[in-house]
């Protein structure tokens, strides 16, 4: 069984996780990803995570497919492939609108087809091929890697709704999902099949201050879940009622009565919380229910971080 955690860990600075990440694999981790939102980029945490352990899988979850140009992405990934061969997952996905046009003023093509196009010519790329002519989204003109990996890395897909799952199926290694419960692994799971990994970004805050807990889950559902794909996964899922005061309350502007109506019992759902043992038991559920990979993503409670991340390892 996999066991991730995320990284950069919450105000903790990057070059303070080197005595962590040292001894993820002793405690019983397998697989380190990185986070990229508004911190640190996708790459950077995995490069010195290469320097500082020789045996955890390293993946980016994940670097959108519109903030950099394809022959960018193919160079980072391919350094980062010859830092650590053989263990290392680059996923991609569609990122927001927000983050995409809001934030980098680049405008948002069809996901599908953008996410699609990334990855067929990420294929040919990191194959070393010269990759010269038109995709639907985009066009390249001739080029090739100076120095193409030795192994070339998988290529995991971010994935939330049937037509992105099914692509991941058909042409990459995996599917990356986010932002759902245990009971929900069932549904993603028979979209994308049995032969490919499934892995899952699962927010977890050890505590047993449950109301505490629950005022974090409330903020980050109300902040998360109004973003359009969320928002659609979450339909596909069958929590659009369950979710409608809280998004018309979001849209009015009323993010204080947007995360007021955040039902707890969605918030239990989708954010695991308790004790450490309560969470580890809370995660192994979505590993029975079929998830391949859990990438645990410690939310702050006040506590250390880094002993948050020791706590939870699957062999305390």
């Amino acid at each position: 069984m996999r066991w991730g955690l995320t990284v950069p860990l919450t105000g903790v600075p990057l070059r303070d996780h080197r005595p962590l990440i040292s001894e993820l694999a002793s405690l019983g981790y397998t697989d380190l990803w990185s986070a990229e939102v508004a911190g640190a980029d996708a790459f950077t945490p995995l490069v010195l995570a290469s320097e500082w352990d020789e045996r955890l899988r390293l993946g980016t979850a994940v670097v959108p497919v519109h903030t950099r140009g394809p022959a960018a992405l193919a160079m980072s990934a391919a350094a980062l492939a010859e830092l650590a061969p053989g263990r290392f997952v680059l996923g991609i996905g569609a990122s927001s609108e927000t983050i995409v046009t809001g934030w980098n003023g680049i405008a948002y093509d069809p996901p599908l087809a953008r996410t699609r196009d990334v990855l067929r010519f990420l294929r040919r790329a990191l194959a070393g091929e010269k990759v010269d002519g038109e995709f639907d989204s985009f066009t390249i003109n001739r080029f090739r890697l100076e120095k193409a990996p030795e192994i070339p890395p998988a290529i995991m897909l971010a994935a939330l709704r049937p037509q992105m799952l099914k692509l991941a199926a058909r042409e990459a290694d995996g599917a990356i999902t986010n932002w759902l419960s245990a009971a929900d692994v069932r549904q993603v799971r028979a979209e994308l099949g049995d032969d490919k990994e499934l892995a899952a970004r699962i927010f977890v805050c050890v505590t047993e201050d449950t109301e505490m807990a629950r005022n974090i889950g409330r903020y980050l559902i109300a902040t998360y879940l109004t973003v359009p794909g969320y928002a659609a996964f979450h339909d596909w899922l069958g929590r659009g009622e369950q979710l409608k005061e809280m998004r018309d309350a979001w849209a009015a502007g009323d993010r204080n009565a947007a995360m007021a109506a955040v039902p707890v019992s969605v918030i239990d759902d989708l954010v695991v919380h308790g004790s450490a043992d309560d969470c580890r038991a809370q995660i192994d559920a979505y590993v029975a229910n079929g998830l391949d990979t859990p990438i645990i993503a410690a939310l702050p409670t006040g506590t250390d971080l880094l002993e948050t991340a020791r706590a939870l390892a699957p062999t305390r």
